[in-house]
């Protein structure tokens, strides 16, 4: 099928309303945002199930860990598949391959199988792509001559990130609870596969497979490694943040809380996600990432202070709502250095690399985390995110200035 030529987004004062008269653009991203929206509920409703049903969240976690563990492994492979044999050819299928997984895992806690039964039904559901890569590599397809549009839409795609987390474990428990256990992992499934046909039917603007097309490795493409280990730590940021706040309204009586206190970080992220897409950024992207990293480190320190100097859950979602506030323009100049430093034809490998890289991050920064809060204290576990961050911030200026000296000028972006 012959591919439509990149036509840059016709001249709307709202940069939004730009990308949504490239032909085809509003039909992949209605597909796109309902099969993304279950990407939140999956954890969520997989621990209230197992919990609820064999009274273990140590179990809980295991299994869902050992989902982490198998994603990182089959999830680069999925996209390179994707990468070679176009979206549609591969993403539908590596789908119902999940969709099974989920129904396994569910079957499996409804009739009490063995525990191990569980850690192999959800890794099964490792298959899932990654969405919001697929959807990115159609923008980077259709808008590649218009870079200015593309920050625009790759800011739009951090915001429906940030949505779809924040309104996926809110569905999730409320189907686990008002239904039956099984029905956030189940009706998940079923929404999932339905935007996945729904976002694949729409062929003309399907990026073109690379078979054939030999690229360098991403993970080996210059410039790729430190990102990524920058992507590791960023990760971490957020996984130690989420079961930091969570102890911390634990341990003021508060824990019912914890939820949307988090959910205004994630609102913050969404706010200036946005509203960085409507900006045109001036400079190098890599600069700009440096810059971004700043912020977000000065940023992490506002929960920390704030839960030492009052001790108040009021004082410090406020503080949460703020140091959202750098997360989105971060990952969204990280995925545009992703974008341009994947080799031609390996986009949605790279970018399911860079998640992998941030899934990773969470659960060390999980871990870290919880052993900051339950060692030392809550309050101070609040060093782990902020620390974190300012290691991101290290990675990144040690890449820029290596860089500079190996070239003898600033580092090709």
């Amino acid at each position: 099928m012959p591919q439509p030529s990149p036509a840059p987004a016709s001249r709307s004062r709202n940069p939004y309303g730009r990308l949504f008269t490239v032909p085809g653009a509003r039909a992949f991203t209605i597909g796109n945002l309902v099969a993304r929206l279950p990407i939140g509920m999956f954890s969520v409703s997989a621990v209230i199930m197992i919990a609820g049903a064999r009274g273990s969240y140590a179990l809980a976690g295991a299994v869902t860990a050992t989902g982490l563990a198998a994603t990182a492994v089959a999830g680069p492979w999925v996209a390179r598949l994707i990468d070679r044999h176009g979206q549609a050819r591969i993403a539908v299928p590596a789908t119902a391959v999940a969709l099974l997984g989920g129904l396994a895992l569910s079957l499996c806690v409804h009739y009490d199988a063995p525990d191990w039964t569980l850690c192999a039904a959800y890794a099964t559901t490792a298959t899932t792509p990654n969405i919001g890569g697929l959807s990115r590599a159609r923008w980077a397809h259709l808008l590649r001559d218009d870079p200015d549009a593309l920050h625009t839409a790759n800011s739009f795609e951090q915001a429906a990130d940030e949505l779809c987390f924040m309104l996926g474990p809110v569905l999730a428990v409320f189907l686990c609870t008002r239904l039956f256990p099984e029905a956030g992992t189940l009706i998940g499934g079923v929404v999932l596969l339905m935007g996945m046909l729904m976002f694949t039917a729409q062929r003309a603007t399907e990026p073109p497979p690379s078979r054939g097309v030999r690229a360098t490795a991403p993970f080996r493409a210059p410039g790729m490694p430190p990102l990524l280990l920058g992507l590791l730590a960023t990760g971490a940021v957020f996984g130690s943040m989420e079961v930091v706040t969570i102890a911390f309204a634990d341990a003021h009586g508060h824990k019912a809380l914890a939820g949307p206190v988090l959910a205004l970080q994630a609102a913050g992220s969404c706010a200036a996600g946005l509203l960085y897409g409507v900006l045109k950024p001036a400079g190098p992207v890599g600069r700009r990432y440096v810059w971004c990293l700043a912020a977000m480190t000065a940023l992490m320190t506002l929960p920390l202070l704030a839960a030492r100097t009052t001790g108040s859950l009021a004082s410090l979602a406020p503080a949460l709502l703020l140091a959202g506030m750098a997360t989105a323009p971060t990952m969204v100049t990280a995925m545009t250095l992703v974008q341009r430093r994947t080799p031609k034809g390996r986009l949605n490998e790279g970018m399911t690399l860079a998640v992998t890289a941030l899934l990773g991050g969470v659960a060390c920064g999980s871990a870290t985390g919880g052993w900051a809060a339950e060692h030392l204290s809550p309050t101070n576990g609040f060093t782990v995110p902020a620390v974190a961050a300012f290691l991101a911030l290290l990675i990144a200026v040690g890449h820029s200035r290596t860089a500079r000296m190996s070239t003898g000028a600033r580092a090709p972006q």
